[in-house]
């Protein structure tokens, strides 16, 4: 079996699977001179033989032995151990205490009054096959924090995954949800949108669950038998409009510590407006099963064995809800390396320790393989190995409920992180199958070179070989032209969703998400069947992916930390941002063609009505033209932008292997600029509506949560049909990448200076 996979392997990514070249033929590592880089390399390779699986494994059964959410006592020691394991290891450790706001349930009840009468178990069962699921007296309940209290009755709506488009769906068959209770399926975008975009269409309240084609028994074997969500399995979660802002939902802005103003919690913006609560597919199939009304669209329809209707009712409802409102502390656990030659630039590596019940996937997955990673760098340490950089290495608290660990250290440490790090590198989750990176795409370049040195445990070449593989076996003909086309595999845009959003899109620094799965799909998330149990079958067995994490990304920390100048190449983003400002004009073609057909739609409606008076379709209104946007000034900035990062990265190149080489005065003005590069994709106005979003090139979207909107100023403003808006921002984008490209400038011209001697 193991021979074909390789077969596959060559054959659909037409590589060979020949040995690396000798390393005198090998191209030195972007931002090292020749000679340093094979030192580097051997670094490297010595640094993966300390990595040992077996500490992940012992690491994730110990932290996932109990229920561990931000305020609980479990999570308060497990803050206390990490640190203890850090300190020994050589680094200066401290925990770092914020105040932040966090409720619990103190009520549920759903229960259906018409047309019979059912009550809701609301309940997550144990089950003989997995210790940890008879913890209940720890666990938190299933419930989405941050919803609103409230007792509401109402019928209810099936509105599928509840994203703006399914309530336009409704809309055209006439169904109004104001005074109602909707109930969504999860998917389609990140939860916190359902009850948004429900209250903003008028319902009263909003009912969440698992639908097993989605997230269950259609997908296969469910637990414990296999990995799929069981019946009863709850996806607990926050509700916070994340995408106005992350982070504690009363400091915006500052970081929650002693003393600091909060706002009035009926002034907090990004708290749900109305009750909200997830529920089992078993809860709510007899929900499902009492709707009438219309058929659902095909695509609305699940695995469940009835006929999804619609509504309105004759299923009514009863959600009463209601909640603690109380202020937790969050242990953040910092541990730093200092760096010998510049101590003032850092390499910040993350990953939270907070779960929303025991978490052995999410996240002790992650967190196991970066304490063996930092254990491992340390290490290296005692052997010889000293970074140029100070490594940082940091164990957030209070993710699951909306960033908020990293999100407070960030806002509160903003200035000297501004001027301080040049990188964060994020993980989360983690297991089985393939190698997923994204982030900023000056790093690019640097993940390539990375995932080309570390061996995937399953099919014994490069994780980048079966990354590549896979891209190459699931692409259509011009994607796949496009991947053999590249040197690079293209790594993806960040939106939202964990740790790095608050680096790069609130604070402007270079940031990267990296990670291992595809191959270990279940329906443990964020249920109370997330356990070592569950993960030691199904998620990783063996630990051989959180050691191969370990690898990958600890190859990224060292070599950032020891390169002679930071590895940006700008040629990579270049090439992205182009991508992302054809997308954008190819939308606003897309609108003007789209209004153009819903305006023919309305006249042909009302030639039918004038025509029958019987006829019962209300035709909606017209829409206004789409106007011609001058995209002139960002296909300028893109040119420009594109001329300035090849010139930087030649120069760079050359300088690197030229005898004259680089001196260390110009190799940290260098740096300097480098690192702030990508402050210069931000505006401190922030994002039209939101101001602590200042990233102009990476934003998660509006209504799609952790899903990412590039060039996002000006891809909301055409998605919203506001031209004046649009016209402005991009206008305002181009000057951001003009911005940019004057920092190109001044690298380019410190490179091609004679000597190079200058600060």
């Amino acid at each position: 079996m193991r021979r074909i996979l390789l077969l596959v392997l060559w054959v659909s990514s037409g590589l060979t699977l020949a040995q690396p070249p000798p390393e005198g033929e090998r191209s030195p590592l972007h931002g090292f001179f020749a000679a340093e880089s094979r030192q580097q390399r051997e670094w490297e390779n010595r640094f993966e033989e300390l990595v040992q699986a077996a500490n992940i494994g012992n690491w994730i059964e110990r932290m996932a032995a109990r229920p561990h959410h931000v305020g609980s006592p479990y999570g308060k020691e497990n803050a206390e151990w990490i640190a203890e394991q850090f300190s020994a290891w050589g680094y200066r450790t401290e925990i770092e205490v914020f105040d932040v706001l966090f409720t619990t349930n103190k009520k549920r009840l759903l229960e259906m009054l018409e047309p019979s009468s059912f009550q809701a178990g609301l309940s997550e069962p144990a089950i003989p096959q997995d210790a940890a699921s008879g913890q209940s007296a720890e666990r938190l309940p299933g419930y989405n924090a941050y919803s609103a209290d409230g007792d509401v009755s109402g019928e209810l709506v099936y509105v599928n995954y509840g994203v703006p488009a399914d309530y336009e769906e409704l809309q055209r068959r006439g169904i109004d949800v104001r005074g109602k209770i909707v109930i969504a399926r999860y998917g389609g975008s990140w939860r916190g949108i359902k009850p948004k975009v429900a209250a903003q269409n008028g319902a009263l309240g909003c009912i969440l669950y698992s639908d097993p084609r989605d997230d269950g028994y259609f997908r296969g074997d469910v637990y414990p038998e296999g990995p799929f969500r069981m019946e009863h399995g709850v996806q607990r979660g926050s509700v916070a409009d994340m995408p106005i802002f992350p982070g504690d939902p009363l400091t915006p802005g500052v970081g929650a510590v002693t003393g600091v103003a909060r706002l009035p919690r009926e002034d907090a913006p990004t708290l749900a407006r109305i009750p909200v609560l997830p529920i089992s597919y078993a809860d709510a199939l007899p929900l499902i099963r009492a709707l009438g009304g219309p058929v659902a669209p095909p695509s609305w329809r699940g695995a469940l064995p009835v006929t999804y209707h619609l509504g309105p009712g004759p299923a009514k409802v009863r959600l009463a809800l209601e909640f603690n409102w109380d202020l937790v502390p969050a242990y953040n656990v910092i541990a730093r390396l200092a760096g010998s030659e510049r101590p003032d630039q850092w390499i910040v590596r993350g990953n939270h320790h907070d779960a929303w019940v025991n978490g052995a996937a999410d996240p002790v997955s992650g967190m196991a393989a970066m304490m063996e990673e930092a254990r491992a760098v340390a290490k290296l340490v005692e052997l010889g190995w000293q970074p140029r950089r100070t490594i940082v290495y940091a164990a957030w608290d209070a993710e699951e409920p909306g960033l908020i660990g990293s999100t407070e250290w960030a806002e509160h440490h903003a200035e000297e992180l501004r001027e301080k790090v040049a990188v964060y590198i994020n993980s989360d989750s983690n297991g089985r199958g393939f190698l997923g990176a994204g982030g900023s795409h000056g790093l690019e370049r640097l993940v390539n070179e990375v995932a080309r040195e570390v061996t995937d445990p399953q099919t014994g070449v490069s994780v980048w070989e079966r990354l590549r593989a896979r891209r190459l076996s699931t692409a259509n003909p011009p994607q796949a032209d496009r991947i053999r086309s590249r040197a690079d595999l293209a790594i993806s845009a960040l939106g939202s969703g964990s740790d790095y959003s608050p680096f790069l899109q609130h604070l402007g620094i270079a940031s990267l998400n990296l990670g291992f799965g595809g191959e270990n799909a279940g329906g443990s998330y964020h249920s109370a069947y997330d356990s070592f149990d569950h993960y030691s079958r199904f998620g990783d067995p063996g630990f051989v992916y959180g050691a191969t994490q370990a690898k990958t990304v600890g190859r990224a920390v060292l070599r950032l930390a020891a390169a002679s100048v930071l590895p940006w190449r700008f040629s990579n983003l270049a090439e992205t941002i182009k991508g992302y400002s054809g997308e954008v004009a190819d939308l606003a073609d897309q609108m003007r063609r789209r209004v153009e057909s819903h305006n023919l739609d309305v006249a042909q409606r009302v030639h039918i009505l004038a025509a029958d008076p019987r006829e019962k379709l209300v035709p909606p209104s017209k829409k206004e033209p789409v106007p011609f946007l001058n995209f002139a000034p960002l296909r300028n900035a893109v040119r420009r932008l594109e001329s300035l990062a090849r010139s930087c990265d030649d120069a760079l190149k050359d300088r690197l292997r030229s005898p004259q080489g680089l001196p260390p005065a110009a190799q940290r003005a260098l740096d300097r600029i480098f690192m702030l590069s990508e402050r210069a994709l931000t505006r401190i106005q922030g994002l039209p509506g939101r101001q602590w979003y200042v990233h102009y090139i990476y934003a998660p979207g509006l209504y799609t949560g952790y899903g990412v909107k590039t060039l996002p100023a000006i891809r909301e403003a055409i998605e919203q049909e506001d031209w004046v808006e649009a016209e402005q921002q991009i206008a305002l984008t181009a000057s951001v990448l003009d911005t940019f490209s004057e920092r190109l400038e001044a690298a380019a011209a410190l490179l091609e200076a004679p000597g190079s001697d200058r600060e």
